[in-house]
């Protein structure tokens, strides 16, 4: 049975992340808010809950779930090695609107889709997400939403896409950014932005020291 949660009432809150770190640790689906746009998220390392979400969202495994984690410390040990623009970003921009595409530690037990070695990861900036993720471990999180349909900015836009495959939302009122995370690749010679959101291609180079250009060439 799908529950419902009003994050903006302190008693409900405090239910709603019980029974949402339940639901994960059980390998159910939850939708939870991000300050970009609404999540639908996972047991990063349950592949049943993995292949649940992919299949909820109508999303094949070429389309990877990026995974979401609850601390800067976390992704030391999600990745090979942490590149040094990583750091970098991370310190500016985390937790915020920032996805990092990194090589992930080829000892991961997990199975995003067909990642072929990388991660996308992200910090939220946002206390609902953050507490979950802090309590139940890095979680593979979607745009909560039918793959070609626009991104839920609330938990109802969701609830109406999703309906009963998800076991529990979240709801904690319209996302801040309403607008999808920036992507910056880390796997090649040189940063790449893949998709720019809330965090500008120019500011992503200030932090580098490079040229706008180089970015997105």
């Amino acid at each position: 049975m799908t529950e419902v949660y009003d994050c903006t009432d302190e008693q409900s809150r405090a239910a709603g992340i019980a029974a949402a770190i339940s639901a994960v640790k059980g390998g159910r689906l939850v939708v939870l808010p991000t300050d970009t746009v609404y999540g639908i998220g996972a047991d990063a390392f349950n592949r049943e809950a993995v292949a649940a979400l992919l299949e909820a969202k109508g999303r094949g495994r070429d389309m990877p779930v990026p995974v979401l984690v609850g601390s800067w410390h976390t992704i030391e040990g999600l990745v090979f090695s942490v590149p040094p623009a990583a750091r970098e970003l991370i310190r500016a921009f985390w937790p915020g609107a920032l996805s990092l595409v990194v090589r992930q530690a080829p000892s991961l037990q997990w199975d995003l889709g067909d990642a072929y070695g990388t991660v996308m990861l992200r910090m939220p900036l946002h206390p609902v997400a953050i507490e979950v993720l802090r309590a139940v471990g890095p979680m593979a999180v979607s745009s909560a939403n039918i793959s070609g349909q626009p991104a839920a900015v609330t938990a109802e836009q969701a609830r109406a896409q999703l309906g009963d495959r998800v076991a529990v939302y979240l709801d904690a009122g319209p996302s801040d950014r309403q607008a999808a995370s920036t992507i910056v690749d880390l796997t090649g010679a040189h940063p790449r932005v893949l998709r720019e959101g809330p965090v500008t291609v120019e500011a992503i180079a200030e932090v580098l020291g490079v040229e706008p250009p180089t970015l997105t060439g």
